[in-house]
């Protein structure tokens, strides 16, 4: 039976990953903070867990749903840097060291792009708190170089997912009325089905040759626009209250988040994926929704 280990495996993406790998026959071990799991402080068992594993996922760190102010952008670089740390010691000590090491980023690490879309290649990093957050996040993670475990940087798009993620918040906005564009409705939004991105790992691991940076995102982006107006046909809303700037400016304060989780346009294309030969199955927003 297959090993994995997922780091971080208690959220939404980890939740669905766990699932499906055990669907498949694999046995999956999980490193939290939560007591029922390996435990981020028992080094010696992160090790043991590790020895012998097909792949290890990292997708710890702290949400950045949530105001930036000085102490939480401290946690959050710090719960990425000191987890990444922590996998990559404790890699140093297997007998039979995983053959992959799938570590996850965020498609927030290029600039906003109302223009053109960003490539692995061609795309230009941005500027800003979460771009500095996942400019070290990476830049620790490939500091390990193990001679016997490849490397893998996942740059992730927004998850759409029925089990959680953004979408339970956007349908109860499309529900109460409040479903129109957000600030302008021109930003690029990219996204990714849950499902995809677990295909994307299958196909990572049986590609040995493959290593380094990959955006994780549908092929066909839309506009913040578009998404709103697919949310409410599906849901038969006749309209949405648009939310400009400053509402949403507002708004922020008092849920306690950023403005750029919804402002800022991410226009990503899986380019590395799409040329080494990776099919998606919800290629578009439409059909992701269809599943939904």
């Amino acid at each position: 039976m297959e090993k994995i280990v997922l780091a971080g495996g208690t959220g939404f993406v980890g939740r669905y990953f766990k699932k499906r790998f055990e669907q498949l026959g694999s046995k999956v071990e999980i490193i939290s903070r939560q007591s029922a799991h390996i435990s981020w402080d028992d080094r010696a068992r992160i090790t043991e867990a590790l020895d012998g594993a097909a792949l290890f996922i990292n997708l710890a760190g702290k949400s950045v749903n949530c105001r930036y102010h000085e102490r939480n952008k401290r946690e959050i670089l710090h719960s990425r840097l000191e987890t990444t740390s922590i996998l990559g010691e404790a890699l140093a000590g297997c007998r039979t060291p995983p053959g992959l090491w799938i570590n996850a980023s965020t498609a927030t690490i290029y600039r906003h792009a109302e223009d053109k879309p960003m490539t692995e290649e061609a795309g230009e990093i941005g500027t800003g708190f979460s771009v500095e957050v996942a400019k070290a996040w990476e830049e620790a993670f490939f500091s390990f170089s193990p001679a016997a475990t490849r490397q893998v940087a996942l740059r992730i798009a927004i998850v759409l997912g029925k089990e959680g993620g953004v979408m339970t918040p956007y349908r109860n906005l499309v529900r109460f009325g409040l479903g129109g564009v957000q600030g302008t409705g021109k930003q690029m939004f990219s996204w990714i089905h849950i499902e995809d991105l677990f295909q994307i790992i299958l196909f990572l691991q049986e590609r040995p040759e493959l290593s380094g940076v990959f955006n994780c995102a549908a092929p066909v982006p839309v506009t913040n626009r578009e998404f709103m107006q697919q949310l409410r046909n599906r849901h038969h809303a006749p309209f949405g209250l648009p939310a400009p700037k400053w509402l949403l400016e507002l708004g922020a304060r008092i849920i306690r988040t950023e403005t750029e989780l919804v402002l800022k346009s991410r226009w990503v294309i899986p380019e590395r994926l799409e040329q080494e030969g990776f099919s998606f199955k919800f290629r578009t927003m439409d059909e992701a929704l269809t599943e939904l």
